[in-house]
């Protein structure tokens, strides 16, 4: 590898650790609006959040057109998955509760984006990478244990099996839409066409629901705050530097980075909402750490 090109990897890495922070802010946003449903908070976040992405890359999008065309079939795949995508991961948080839904979506992505590449790119994963994101994987693992023991009396989630099987399928949308997205890069579509196109396709299938379910937003200053947080932050700018980061590594090293996101999410939510984080979860927040520094140093020559 180049100088030049592991420089540009390092930003690429750099990227996506800033929008797993961002992304792992939502959790913690979600509890200042409980009386807004899954299916509202979701539409909002990203269906708005990628309307904005699609605007801000209009003059991209236009000269990219026949690049587009000519990719239709995985930028209309791309943009399901992107509508997809938020319903199913606030659906999980909803039901398996904030942790488990989180772990779930986040830890089960890597997987599923290295199968997605071995099936359709014809991908082998590097040994290292596979112990990375294993070492992720049991430090979610780890860090969900610790916390679903750690809330004493408290009621328990109203259908975890559901909400499992919801951030199972929040997983694979979300590594779905990150391969598409990258493979619009890799057929000349600038990484601003890419993803604005993909996430305004996406949120413009979103809309219906946010009109169906979006009415508590509108019923404080408090909930409409929420909603355009979400919508602007993690969503849009959030989005903005993954597709900076994903133009520059490959989809299955990007959403393994973002095994982040929870790490940052049961931090937020110990420091602002009060949940003690126990010993054994901190152990899984160090085995997450390990992943990242395992897959993102530089290979050396012969690995």
């Amino acid at each position: 590898m180049s100088a030049a090109a592991g420089q540009q990897s390092l930003l690429g890495v750099a990227a996506i650790v800033a929008a797993s922070v961002l992304w792992g802010t939502t959790g913690v946003s979600a509890t200042f609006a409980p009386e807004v449903g899954a299916m509202a908070i979701g539409a909002a976040a990203m269906g708005v959040g990628g309307l904005l992405q699609a605007g801000m890359a209009v003059r991209p999008i236009v000269r990219s057109l026949a690049a587009l065309r000519r990719q239709w079939l995985w930028l209309l795949l791309g943009a399901l998955a992107v509508a997809v995508y938020p319903l199913a991961f606030y659906g999980s948080m909803r039901l398996a509760g904030v942790t488990v839904g989180t772990v779930v979506s986040i830890g089960s992505a890597p997987l599923l984006s290295a199968l997605i590449e071995m099936l359709l790119d014809g991908l082998r994963v590097s040994l290292r990478w596979a112990v990375g994101a294993a070492l992720g994987l049991l430090g979610m693992a780890v860090l969900t244990l610790a916390e679903g023991g750690s809330h004493g009396s408290a009621a328990p989630p109203p259908d975890v099996f559901t909400g499992v099987l919801l951030g199972l399928l929040a997983g694979l949308t979300y590594a779905f839409y990150s391969w598409a997205a990258r493979r619009l890069m890799q057929r000349q579509v600038p990484a601003r066409a890419a993803m604005g196109a993909m996430f305004g396709l996406g949120g413009l299938l979103l809309m219906p629901v946010l009109f169906v379910t979006g009415a508590p937003f509108l019923a404080s200053w408090n909930n409409a705050a929420v909603g355009i947080y979400m919508a602007l932050v993690p969503m849009f700018l959030g989005y903005i530097c993954f597709g900076y980061g994903l133009a520059r590594v490959q989809a299955s090293m990007a959403t393994t980075i973002t095994l982040l996101e929870p790490v940052v999410a049961a931090v937020l939510a110990g420091l602002i909402v009060g949940e003690r984080l126990p010993a054994w979860g901190w152990v899984g927040v160090g085995l997450i750490f390990a992943c990242l520094v395992s897959i993102t140093l530089p290979t050396r020559r012969g690995d």
